[in-house]
């Protein structure tokens, strides 16, 4: 599947719902695990650019989320990516995009250090 990288330069991106461990099957509850084993987070952020707003769902490996992430904390994505997804359940066909990060970094604590003079 081809991983389309996302510009992230001039967008403002805040979270909108606190980070959840990703589930893999919902009637078991299983958390869903990379290839590595490492678990899986879901981390709904607010991605407002210029022209648009919308709420986009990332898929982000536990270890590159900061701590303390709530609901209007400024974060930065770092590696951030689009894949278009596909698949038929029941007879229906489902598609969509999904996004993925490297890490999703709070800027809460940058925003409040003093500057320097």
């Amino acid at each position: 599947m081809r991983q389309i990288p996302v510009d992230t330069t001039n967008a403002t991106v805040m979270v909108a719902k606190s980070p959840q461990p990703k589930v893999k099957d919902r009637r078991t509850g299983e958390i869903a695990l990379d290839k590595d084993g490492v678990t899986l987070m879901t981390v709904e952020v607010m991605f407002s650019t210029p022209d648009e707003v919308e709420i986009l769902k990332l898929t982000v490996p536990q270890p590159g989320v900061s701590e303390d992430l709530t609901m209007g904390t400024p974060v930065a994505l770092t590696g951030l990516v689009a894949s278009a997804w596909e698949n038929e359940f029941n007879g229906q066909k489902r598609h969509g995009i999904a996004f993925r990060a490297v890490a999703v970094t709070s800027l809460a604590a940058a925003a409040s250090k003093p500057k320097a003079a």
